[in-house]
């Protein structure tokens, strides 16, 4: 079985590709500019730390997400 839970260090290319559920909140949350060559080989962490989020809270929103379906 498949583990749904991310985690800071995943890169975003990884993480919509595997987890296309997640880019609306992704998108709600500020990063637009998800389909960036840059953007793909970039953390989550450090993708929410260019675009002034916390981390942390991100991705728990992410994984309670994925926790429902």
């Amino acid at each position: 079985m498949k583990s749904t839970a991310i985690a800071k260090d995943m890169l975003i290319g990884k993480l919509i590709t595997e987890h296309p559920e997640i880019i609306d909140t992704l998108m709600d949350a500020g990063m637009h500019c998800l389909g960036c060559p840059a953007s793909q080989m970039e953390s989550l962490h450090d993708a929410c730390l260019v675009h002034g989020l916390d981390p942390d809270e991100l991705l728990a929103i992410i994984n309670d997400k994925l926790k429902q379906g």
